[in-house]
């Protein structure tokens, strides 16, 4: 039996924002954390220093920016950036209520909540960021074989990137709940997948502490 330290990767979502508070879809906009998402911020590094990652990278998006260095300074770690790792990006609608949303573009929100494909929005497919953010996930994996790589980013490019590094139909699986604002979820290789393409999630939406 081998007594290799496992390679893990530890997905975080960033703290709250004025935006999440509100209920504004953010996408690519740069909304920094409000002060409930710097407690959040704190309270997940204070428990992911309990058992530090060996690095940590960020979407280079302030929220997410701002949480993983939270987390480095709990670990003694610095922070890399990787822009593989930004929210999806959400075109027009991004800044906006549902409410608004639905009312001028009522189909292409239907549509776009059966996951079906929404043109001339500036809205990136589920497949495009999927695939982006499973490669970038793949490659600093790949590159720190029995380290635990943490990575800090967005909620939707998290839901899409777990739903394709598990092989999973990123247009027709819904079965993954999103992660909450500063919780975490943990992955490891799929040793059966001989082309290193896969991995198995082993917890998801975990809660640090926040009091």
């Amino acid at each position: 039996m081998s007594s290799a330290a496992p390679t893990r990767l530890v997905l975080v979502r960033h703290g709250q924002t004025d935006y999440n508070r509100d209920g504004r879809l953010q996408g690519q906009v740069d909304i920094p954390l409000n002060e409930t998402g710097r407690t959040q911020a704190r309270a997940v590094a204070r428990a992911v220093a309990q058992n530090p990652p060996d690095l940590i990278l960020a979407s280079p998006l302030g929220r997410a920016l701002e949480t993983a260095r939270t987390i480095g300074e709990a670990c003694g770690l610095p922070v890399s950036t990787d822009q593989a790792l930004v929210e999806r990006g959400f075109g027009h609608w991004e800044g906006l209520h549902s409410d608004a949303i639905r009312a001028r573009w009522p189909q292409q929100l239907a549509d776009h909540r059966e996951h079906r494909r929404v043109d001339g929005l500036g809205i990136e497919s589920r497949e495009g960021v999927a695939e982006r953010f499973a490669a970038s996930c793949l490659r600093h994996v790949g590159e720190n074989p029995g380290r635990t790589v943490l990575i800090v980013a967005h909620g939707a490019a998290i839901t899409l990137g777990i739903t394709e590094l598990l092989g999973l139909h990123t247009s027709e699986f819904r079965g993954l709940a999103g992660l909450e604002n500063c919780h975490r979820s943990v992955l490891e290789p799929l040793s059966a997948d001989p082309e290193g393409r896969r991995m198995r999630l082993l917890s998801h939406n975990l809660s640090p502490d926040f009091t």
